[in-house]
């Protein structure tokens, strides 16, 4: 069983930066595409960014690309979210997603989620 664990979130100023981590365990983290996503406070959830396999393709969001940057360490079953020049409307709680399939992980249809973990930017 595929397990994902995310870390690293917490509070941040507007225009700072967080880095959150999702562990991988129970699978060959190598066969996965891992994903982030996120839902605000009485929002829908939100496609944040998504990695390929091998780590050579990324797909962003319009709202973060820029800022934001996904990437892999395959040797540490982890992958991050380097989030900067943070907003108020970053805060939310973030997911971490895997699929052995690149579009489910784009689409929100991965077979694999974490738990989250909470951010907050402040003004």
């Amino acid at each position: 069983q595929v397990q994902l664990v995310e870390s690293g979130g917490g509070l941040a100023q507007a225009g700072g930066s967080l880095r959150l981590s999702c562990a991988v365990s129970g699978g060959i983290f190598s066969d996965y595409a891992m994903g982030w996503f996120r839902q605000a406070p009485g929002k829908e959830r939100e496609f944040v960014v998504t990695i390929s396999r091998s780590g050579g393709s990324t797909t962003y969001a319009d709202s973060v690309k820029g800022r934001f940057t996904i990437s892999r360490d395959n040797a540490k079953n982890t992958v991050y979210l380097q989030m900067n020049k943070m907003k108020p409307e970053d805060t939310a709680v973030y997911y971490c997603t895997a699929d052995r399939t690149y579009s489910r992980t784009l689409y929100g249809a991965a077979d694999y989620w974490g738990k989250g973990t909470p951010v907050t930017v402040s003004l």
